[in-house]
This record gives C-alpha cells, structure tokens and sequence, in this order.
C-alpha cells in the first residue's frame, strides 16, 4: 500500500533575503574620514549650544548621524526621519522617532516645539525656502533654530564647485550649499533673528586619518586669518514675534489702605478699598 502524496504547497519557492538597500550619499560620506571630521566638531557645536536652550518639546531633523540634542534637558526629544535612514538609529533610537516623507511638510502641530535643530537639511531639500517657512510655523515664539550649513566660501566650497573642472569630486554631487549671507536673507522675511554664528573645519578636505592629522595646524591657522572661511557653519537663530513679552511670575505685594478725605458738601461711596467715586454735590 502506497503512502497518498501531499497535495503540493502553494506557499510557493523560498524567497532570498533582500539586501539592504544602500546609503544615501550624504550618509555614505558622513562615513569617510572627512565626514567623521566634520561630525566631530559638528557634534561639540550643537552639545555646547543646546545644553542651555529650555523648553518641552525639542525635535532633530535629519542626519541621525549627529545626537545633536543629546545634551539637552527639555523632556520631550525626537528626530524626524524617513523611511531610509530610520535603520540607521537602531532599536533603541528609533523608539524616539518620528517617520516622515519630507521635512517640508512636518507632522507637528503650530508653534508646538521650543528648539528646532536642522543639520545640512537645507542642502539636500527640494525646496528650501517651504522648509524655513514650516520651521517657522512649528516653533514658538521665542522658540531657536539651530542650522547647520556647508559653506561655499571655504577650501571645500571651492573644491566642490569646481568638481569636474580641476579637482575630483568628493562631497556629495546633489549638495546645494547655501551661503550665510543668503540664509541671514531667507531668515529675515520670515522674522527670524540671527544670535549667534560660528565657523569650522579650516583643514582641507582629508581623504585619510593620517592626512587629518598633519593638517591639524590649519586650525588655529584660519580662526585667526579666515575666521569666515570655514568648511561649515552653525546658526542659532530665534523667532521674534511682535508684541510678544516674556512676563515674570506676579508678585503679590502688601495692599496699601489709606482713607478718604472728605471735602465738605461732597458725598463719596467707596467701591473698593482705598478707591472712591465722586457722586456730586449733596443736598
């Protein structure tokens, strides 16, 4: 006696595993010694900065390669990613995040976030100025944006406009740097007050740790002779709001009682304390 023959699977042929997808190149350049260059000082700009800017609610957008808000105090931290880098967090980091399509668009509520940090956003965005305009519509008053920019009037900047002319390129080709002097513009219509400005990165673009290390005297070299000619810049900026006044607790301080003087054929009611309406004269 024959054993029946299984009816056959319609679960079909095991599938491979689908590799994972690549990086970005922002992301794939962020990872070559010249990118951890700039995330280093990158990183002791924003935990300077950020450590005594109070508020809730503080939100990170893109580049998850930076914990720029790691130093920060205020209760409620996330970063908005998409779908491609929120991998790159990790278990524990994701947990904390928020997924999104585009930065031009947030999912968050106006005037809802105190600090707003924006690392190389502005570069690699379709539409830069949309991206300002939200930024500006989710932060409080009084609220800061923290901006992070490649500067095109740097020995990088150089370098990368003239890719494919004299130099080989080595940051990413779809980087769009924008100028501090634009940026200062863009702000300004949308009421944004600049407060502080710093500069970076004076070494030539390294292309090896050992390359890093030797140039290390272009340093203290440009602070002193380019101090604006920085490979990156840092923005701490803050929104203004006309009429607007930060009050301070209220006080209540010792009522003052004091006693009407009467003048003769006039009759005065008190309606408070220590205040007295004139009635007209009594007959």
């Amino acid at each position: 006696m024959t054993a029946p023959v299984p009816p056959p699977s319609s679960a079909g042929p095991p599938q491979a595993a689908r590799p994972p997808a690549p990086p970005d190149p922002w992301s794939a350049w962020l990872a070559t010694p010249a990118g951890r260059y700039l995330l280093a000082w990158e990183q002791d700009e924003c935990d300077e900065r950020v450590v005594n800017i109070f508020g809730f609610n503080a939100l990170q957008c893109g580049t998850p390669q930076l914990q720029a808000l790691q130093h920060n105090r205020m209760p409620l931290r996330c970063v908005v990613l998409d779908a491609e880098h929120l991998s790159q967090l990790g278990a524990a980091g994701a947990a904390s995040a928020v997924l999104t399509d585009q930065f031009e668009a947030l999912p968050f509520a106006s005037q809802s976030i105190d600090l707003l940090v924006l690392p190389h956003v502005l570069e690699f965005s379709g539409d830069p100025h949309q991206l300002l305009r939200e930024a500006e519509r989710v932060l409080r008053p009084e609220g800061r944006v923290l901006i992070l920019g490649l500067n095109p009037f740097s020995l990088w900047g150089a370098r990368h406009m003239l890719a494919g002319w004299f130099f080989k390129a080595r940051l990413p080709a779809n980087a769009r740097m924008i100028s501090l002097s634009r940026l200062r513009d863009w702000l300004k219509l949308l009421e944004i007050e600049i407060e502080r400005v710093s500069f970076g990165c004076y070494r030539p673009m390294p292309r090896s740790e050992a390359g890093q290390r030797r140039s290390a005297f272009f340093e203290s070299l440009g602070d002193r002779l380019w101090p604006v000619c920085g490979a990156v810049y840092c923005v701490t900026a803050v929104k203004r709001v006309a009429g607007m006044r930060l009050i301070g607790p209220a006080w209540k301080g010792r009522r003052l009682e004091g006693k009407a003087v009467g003048v003769p054929g006039v009759r005065r009611s008190a309606t408070a304390q220590g205040e007295a309406v004139n009635e007209g004269p009594h007959d």
